[in-house]
């Protein structure tokens, strides 16, 4: 059974940064692609990063929205995937999940990210 739990959101100012981290549990970790999703009041959910797993090079893919600004990361010994994000912005207010993208998805219960003009 694969567990996921966000955490490190947050009120920050526009221009701040915050970082976000999920921790997974089950075996199936490092072999699986993990990502983060964000879903803002009245919008749908959207791919904001992805990294996939060791096997195929831990490749990084970003929507246009956030490149250079947002960092995908992870850690298959800890079971942890990361996002760093720079100079956030007001439009970035969401809820952010941490998924894990295997044979069956998986998703994290989400953490609330307020970024105030």
């Amino acid at each position: 059974q694969v567990q996921l739990v966000e955490s490190g959101g947050g009120l920050v100012q526009a221009g701040g940064s915050l970082s976000l981290s999920c921790a997974a549990s089950g075996t199936i970790f490092r072999l699986a692609a993990m990502a983060w999703y964000r879903q803002a009041p009245g919008k749908q959910r959207e791919l904001v990063a992805g990294i996939s797993s060791i096997i195929t090079g831990r490749s990084t893919t970003y929507a246009d929205s956030v490149k250079g600004r947002f960092t995908i990361s992870r850690d298959d010994v800890q079971k942890k995937v990361a996002l760093h994000m720079n100079n956030l912005k007001p439009e970035d207010t969401a809820v952010y999940y941490c998924a894990l993208q295997g044979p069956k998805n998986y998703w994290g219960q989400g953490t609330q990210v307020t970024v105030s003009s």
